[in-house]
């Protein structure tokens, strides 16, 4: 027999024609939706299925629903996503509600994105980039500023607990005693104006991009912070 897993998520009533919309964005097949007497969608891209359930009360910016899809082409699947985003809204929305984010290779070995729909529920989509299985993750890095950008990127992400994350940056930032590299302050500068964008502070957000484009890198350190570049460049676009 073989099993299959299909994730049930939330979905406030009167948005489950604009979630739907959205995952047809992302490359999604509606094979169900009704929305009497209740409000129900599924949506198949491939092997991945996603059912949807109406909540009358449901309040998407409380949301911590989610569920993980592995790949194995994380890039193309986020440049697919990003292309079908921009087709159906005339841009490729980076914060609010839908939103998608930066691809990032994560300290405990997983490159990864995630997607947010317009009610909440976030998609999280990796491809193991490191030989060890999602339960033999590493430990966090004990580098300063390594480990700022895995702690501040897990409160970010995971536990959306924005203050948090900026508190970690702000702290590393401010060190006299310990600098980072380049590349690494430019991650943490990105990681800290997309930060402030998503709790609605663009002015703040606009300084700390600008102090990120300021950063001079070379070819190499430009490869390595490809992904920071490239979170920077739709930020401030």
């Amino acid at each position: 027999m073989t099993e299959k897993t299909i994730p049930l998520l939330p979905c406030r009533t009167e948005l489950i024609q604009s979630v739907v919309d959205f995952y047809t964005a992302l490359g999604f097949e509606t094979t169900h939706l009704q929305k009497s007497p209740y409000a129900y969608a599924v949506v198949e891209r491939g092997a991945v299925e996603i059912q949807l359930y109406g909540m009358k009360e449901y309040d998407p910016s409380a949301s911590h629903s989610s569920c993980y899809v592995l790949t194995d082409d994380v890039d193309g699947l986020h440049t697919a996503f990003r292309s079908g985003l921009k087709a159906a809204y005339g841009r490729i929305p980076t914060r609010g509600l839908p939103r998608i984010g930066p691809l990032k290779d994560m300290s405990y070995g997983v490159r990864q994105f995630l997607t947010t729909d317009p009610t909440g529920n976030t998609i999280r989509v990796g491809q193991v980039i490191s030989g060890d299985s999602a339960e033999e993750a590493p430990s966090a890095p004990k580098e300063t500023f390594a480990r700022a950008l895995h702690m501040a990127d897990l409160f970010a992400d995971s536990k959306q607990d924005y203050a948090g994350a900026a508190r970690i940056i702000d702290r590393v930032l401010n060190l006299e005693d310990e600098q980072p590299t380049p590349v690494q302050r430019v991650q943490l500068l990105v990681l800290r104006g997309d930060i402030a964008q998503r709790v609605g502070d663009a002015e703040a957000a606009r300084a700390w991009l600008e102090e990120a484009g300021a950063v001079q890198l070379g070819p190499e350190e430009r490869e390595t912070a490809r992904d920071a570049l490239a979170r920077l460049g739709d930020l401030r676009g």
